[in-house]
């Protein structure tokens, strides 16, 4: 069973999150930001993951705390849901296309934390969510989920469907890298044994 559930508490924030890598796209969101529940919903349906987010936060401060918080909550709980990585895919990518944004995404479930996030955004804010934050929230999530992720945006105008179509890009590009690779039979996929 991939599954696991995170709580996490600081002064900031009180986060939880439950998460079934073999799920069917079940869950709910509820982080006080409602352009975040947004994506984070996207997230849940294109990943086909069972996710549950709660997170009460300090958002009169701003709202970095809580989506940093949140990305190092489902980090976590990414990695321990994947225990080992016997037996699934392992690198993944995707090219997605979301109106005039066309969004690649690679990744590989490698245990080493790295980003490289070449996207921009033509305003600083989609509605009120700070558009930087998205990073912010990716790079929590790849450190404590021991991944290597890379974006690559080819085109794009509009913010709101440039953060759209990350999100959308993450998730699909996941769901294939968590996989279960057959031809394995329940072997990690590295050449050292182990990830």
């Amino acid at each position: 069973m991939r599954k696991a559930e995170i709580s996490r508490k600081t002064a900031e924030t009180d986060v939880k999150v439950m998460l079934d890598l073999d799920g069917s796209g079940k869950g709910s969101m509820s982080t006080g930001i409602g352009f975040f529940d947004h994506m984070l919903q996207l997230f849940l349906t294109h990943s086909r993951y069972d996710l549950v987010v709660e997170c009460a936060g300090d958002t009169q401060v701003d709202f970095h705390h809580s989506v940093e918080d949140v990305g190092i909550a489902l980090g976590e709980a990414f990695c321990r849901a994947l225990g080992n990585k016997a037996g699934i895919c392992r690198y993944a990518d995707v090219v997605l296309p979301m109106d005039e944004v066309l969004m690649l995404c690679a990744a590989d479930i490698s245990g080493r934390a790295h980003l490289n996030y070449d996207v921009m955004t033509f305003t600083d804010k989609a509605g009120d969510f700070d558009c930087r934050l998205v990073k912010e929230f990716l790079l929590a999530f790849v450190r404590k989920a021991e991944i290597t992720l890379h974006f690559k945006m080819f085109a794009g105008e509009d913010s709101h469907h440039i953060l759209e179509a990350v999100f959308k890009a993450l998730a699909r590009t996941l769901r294939k890298a968590t996989d279960t690779d057959e031809r394995l039979q329940g072997r990690i996929p590295s050449s050292k044994g182990a990830l």
